[in-house]
């Protein structure tokens, strides 16, 4: 295993993204799709790399063609597939997409009968790497079954609290036997996390409160020094012990809000390693998360540094 240390390591859910070409259509009449690589935090890790950063995503991948093209294509993407290994007897998973714009795009997992990378083992990690990361990067989905949870556990009591710890408050209700399951682990982890991100409902379901100002206020609580909540149209809300940033929405012509959260996670990551403002880096995020809102498919369509900076100077003209 290799020590060399990565800017942003992200760690969890992978997958093929299997994404209809025609919008507005059921599954059930839809006649072409389009396939990419897929996952939250693989989708993060994309989005640093588009901004020039070394990232790496930990996850695994079935013996299966599925698994071989998102090796091939997180390369391709500029991510280190290093950190990916293979589980034998278990299938590549794939997520299938209803697209209804501008706000409703059902997803559908299919992930049984445990997806591989839920086979993420403490005792595989290469645990340097992830001390060393100057952003580690992980998701909720990733405490929802053993072994992923407890090798989650063991990369973060590895880390310690060191910035930046970030967890994204990813709550897939379909991938969690019970809402009180998952908040119980996501109280767990919070100790670990100088940031947590998230919408008001993964708010919700994390601490117990949805109504911005609360729900930041009681993530500060729990220790985290950033906590950012994301209100969708109403723009973005983030606050430290010293701070208070809100950002208004960046309009868009939505096409698909799925990648949006991961554009803005791995922008995110951009002003954090950049040195910005916490008001720069919100304006950024929200900016990047509305491009891709704008886009069909969530990896491929990350932006570049360039796009976003037009876009924001566009509109303050």
């Amino acid at each position: 295993m290799t020590t060399s240390p990565c800017d942003v390591l992200t760690m969890g859910r992978v997958g093929v993204d299997i994404y209809p070409l025609e919008t507005g259509v059921g599954l059930e009449d839809v006649s072409t799709f389009g396939k990419f690589l897929g996952g939250s935090p693989t989708n993060v890790a994309v989005a640093a790399a588009r901004y020039g950063h070394n990232a790496g995503v930990i996850t695994r991948v079935g013996p299966d063609p599925l698994g071989r093209f998102i090796t091939r294509e997180l390369a391709r993407l500029g991510v280190n597939p290093e950190y990916v290994s293979v589980v034998e007897g278990l299938k590549t998973p794939v997520v299938l997409c209803e697209i209804f714009p501008p706000d409703n795009f059902p997803l559908y997992f299919y992930r049984d009968p445990i997806a591989p990378d839920l086979m993420i083992n403490a005792d595989e990690l290469d645990l340097d790497a992830i001390a060393q990361a100057k952003i580690f990067w992980f998701t909720v989905t990733g405490l929802t079954k053993e072994p992923s949870r407890s090798a989650h556990h063991a990369a973060l009591s590895h880390r310690g609290r060191l910035a930046h710890t970030i967890v994204d408050l990813d709550y897939r209700e379909e991938l969690w036997p019970s809402e009180q399951e998952a908040t119980a682990e996501v109280e767990k982890v919070l100790q670990f996390a100088t940031v947590a991100i998230g919408n008001q409902d993964e708010c919700r379901v994390a601490v117990g409160e949805s109504e911005p100002e609360r729900a930041a206020d009681a993530l500060l609580e729990r220790g985290v020094d950033i906590a950012v909540v994301k209100q969708g149209p109403k723009g973005v809300l983030a606050k430290t012990q010293d701070e208070r940033v809100e950002v208004a929405p960046f309009p868009v012509d939505v096409v698909n809000g799925l990648g949006a959260g991961d554009a803005f996670g791995g922008a995110f990551c951009h002003g954090l390693l950049s040195d910005w403002s916490l008001e720069q880096t919100l304006q950024f995020a929200n900016v990047a998360g509305a491009i891709v809102a704008g886009r069909l498919e969530c990896s491929t369509a990350m932006p570049f540094e360039e796009e976003v900076q037009t876009a924001l100077e566009a509109h303050r003209v």
